[in-house]
């Protein structure tokens, strides 16, 4: 029996945020230059956006909840109908350069309210770690976590504290 070497693999280069700055562009563009390529793969896919929120007629203070919007997969955490959003669902908020900033219900995590105060992305976010699983395993999203609004009845019995 002859054996033969064994064919040498190419890998490809991955990016490297950590030494490579034009790998980390959300270190060095601001939300608004930004490409549209840029800005969707600043997402972490954490779905939190994803999730209802009632807001209290007085304080204007914002209660999260683990309702998920219909279009979303809880599977992949991931819109069901992305481009077409907010035609099926009139309330989905958008998130643009303009209006992070005003969206203060977004998690503390968020990719893209994080650059807007200019600190860096949580170690693991796919852009910093190159899995795009590990915001799923290290409990940063609301895979495991959310019901389908479906099935939830009233929200108000669907309040949490760990969105933020």
């Amino acid at each position: 029996m002859t054996l033969a070497p064994a064919p040498k693999l190419q890998i490809a280069a991955t990016p490297d945020p950590v030494n490579d700055t034009a790998a980390a562009f959300w270190r060095t563009k601001s939300l608004e230059t930004m490409t549209a390529s840029e800005w969707e793969a600043l997402c972490d896919g954490c779905a939190k956006c994803c999730l209802a929120k009632l807001q209290d007629a007085d304080t204007d203070e914002i209660a999260h909840t683990n309702v998920a919007c219909r279009l979303l997969d809880l599977d992949t955490c991931r819109c069901g109908d992305y481009d077409r959003r907010q035609r099926r669902v009139p309330g989905c908020q958008v998130l643009t350069p303009s209006t992070v900033a005003h969206f203060q219900w977004l998690p503390s995590t968020c990719a893209y309210r994080l650059v807007a105060a200019g600190r860096d992305l949580p170690w693991w976010h796919h852009l910093v770690s190159g899995d795009r699983d590990l915001v799923h395993r290290v409990g940063a999203s609301v895979w495991g976590r959310a019901v389908p609004e479906a099935e939830a009845g009233p929200l108000e019995h669907h309040i949490v504290t760990w969105p933020a």
